[in-house]
């Protein structure tokens, strides 16, 4: 399955930081992982308009992967797309790409996906999404890249 920026219906801005770069001169594999935490949140804070971490619920990460395409390297510009394959009662399966600026271009550098699980913010216990992040992931949602109906 080939993945293009189209597919997303949001590409997050997140530049590289100087400190992102491995002994190897390239993004080392864990920051990736940071990329994807900080576009979901950061896209939530802006499509909410309210700072999450002060609802009565918090997303928590219960899974993630990524796989690798392409290296990356400071300064590099990046977009980080967003998209939801399923939106549960409890929990939000956000489907993520990062792309490299590279001119009039985006290169496709890792592929990966992130579960947020909502619990409550003092017992820690599974509640309901709350309703301004329901509303909000509501536009992000697609079918499942898996779920495509043959003819």
């Amino acid at each position: 399955m080939v993945t293009n920026a189209e597919d997303y219906p949001v590409l997050w801005p997140v530049p590289t930081r100087w400190a992102d770069n491995d002994h190897y001169g390239h993004v080392n594999n864990v920051t990736y992982y940071s990329y994807f935490d900080t576009a979901v949140n950061a896209w939530l804070m802006h499509a909410t308009g309210t700072d999450i971490r002060d609802l009565p619920a918090i997303g928590v990460v219960a899974r993630t992967s990524c796989d690798f395409h392409g290296s990356l390297s400071f300064p590099d510009q990046l977009r980080v797309g967003l998209r939801i394959t399923r939106l549960g009662r409890a929990s939000i399966t956000y489907d993520l790409a990062i792309f490299r600026e590279s001119a009039d271009t985006l290169e496709l550098a890792a592929t990966g996906a992130f579960v947020h699980v909502y619990v409550d913010d003092k017992t820690r216990k599974s509640v309901e999404i709350p309703a301004v992040i329901r509303e909000a992931a509501t536009t992000l949602v697609v079918p499942a890249p898996d779920s495509a109906t043959s003819p």
